[in-house]
């Protein structure tokens, strides 16, 4: 239930340092499934992935006392606690909760809460929200925090605190932001910003779409059967996850060169791979559907972004063919977006306007 701060409550906030922060979203384009450990451990991962111009947003209102209020409209949520409380983890607002505990504040706090994309959208949205609060939160705290160290922190509050399946590079790509090719190890992290030419992002963007399936990601298991498959040895999910593994370098190289009809092209080798992995990626969902329809219509390749079970496809289309394209899948209940892509990765500032 949705319940915001009395007059008398909100007099309690301060009449400055208002912070606000946001994080973008990404899209993967080849390796999600490496960044697990039970992959990445003995293997070696890696993913390659840009963020684009849809947020993660928050707004932060100190106040006097050690009271937190969070809110999101769009959920309809809203909880209110003391910091001298254990927060209580509950499914409600807790990514916020984890990561105000994580960082120690001991100053109250106002937190509006929100995203451009719905939950189990396969955009990154929690990691998103993560990271856009914990920069509101640090500036809050007067913690410096190192990308690196942040998108660490961002992953053991999802992981560890909260216990949500999933891997490594969602924390990492809306941290850092832009094009990158993330290498995943037992010991650590490799970020590698990759400098990909004007140009060719402009070209990127004019061949890429995004469509809305109309439903987003149930939690089916698909990462638990994703690692269970891979500790059976199941041959196929071993083949797939080794050849996604080889696709991120052969993927960048035609990016970095321009070559963006056999980067769309292999797009759908990764998507194709990625059902190696784990049969139920797309199963019984209307996903399989709107992207056969995608090709049939004109669409070089695409993929399912996320775990799987619902949310966006990408697809990478010829520009004279996106008409009929756009037509199919519209008719068929997609709902069709444009992007660009987004540099900037975490950003928060001070705010002097409510």
């Amino acid at each position: 239930m949705l319940t915001q701060p009395t007059l008398s409550e909100t007099s309690l906030r301060t009449s400055s340092g208002i912070i606000r922060s946001r994080a973008p979203l990404r899209i993967s384009f080849v390796g999600g499934g490496t960044d697990l450990p039970h992959w990445y451990e003995k293997h070696g991962g890696a993913t390659l992935s840009s963020t684009i111009n849809r947020y993660a947003h928050v707004s932060l209102y100190p106040r006097v006392d050690q009271e937190v209020y969070i809110h999101s409209v769009a959920l309809g949520y809203s909880v209110k606690y003391s910091l001298g409380d254990e927060p209580v983890y509950d499914g409600v607002l807790d990514l916020a909760k984890a990561a105000i505990k994580r960082l120690g504040a001991t100053q109250g706090m106002e937190l509006d809460i929100r995203s451009d994309a719905p939950p189990g959208s396969g955009l990154g949205g929690s990691s998103a929200l993560t990271t856009a609060i914990l920069g509101a939160v640090a500036m809050h705290t007067g913690k410096m925090i190192n990308r690196y160290d942040l998108a660490e922190l961002n992953h053991t509050i999802e992981r560890i605190d909260l216990g949500i399946a999933g891997g490594k590079q969602d924390q990492y790509a809306c941290t850092f932001g832009g094009f990158n090719l993330m290498e995943f190890h037992a010991d650590r992290v490799v970020v590698n910003s990759l400098r990909v030419e004007s140009d060719i992002i402009s070209d990127l963007e004019e061949h890429t779409l995004l469509c809305y399936t109309g439903k987003a990601r149930s939690d089916l298991g698909l990462i638990s059967n994703q690692v269970r498959f891979a500790k059976e040895g199941r041959l196929e999910t071993l083949e797939g996850m080794k050849r996604l593994y080889e696709m991120v370098f052969e993927m960048k190289e035609a990016l970095l060169k321009g070559n963006l009809d056999q980067f769309g092209r292999m797009l759908n080798e990764a998507y194709v791979n990625k059902k190696r992995m784990n049969p139920d990626v797309s199963r019984g969902t209307i996903a399989d559907e709107l992207y056969e329809l995608a090709l049939q219509n004109g669409a070089l390749g695409g993929k399912l972004l996320g775990a799987g079970g619902g949310g966006y496809l990408l697809l990478y289309c010829e520009v004279n063919r996106q008409y009929a394209v756009r037509k199919a899948l519209e008719a068929a209940g997609g709902q069709l977006m444009d992007i660009t892509f987004d540099n900037t990765g975490l950003q928060s500032w001070h705010s002097r306007s409510h």
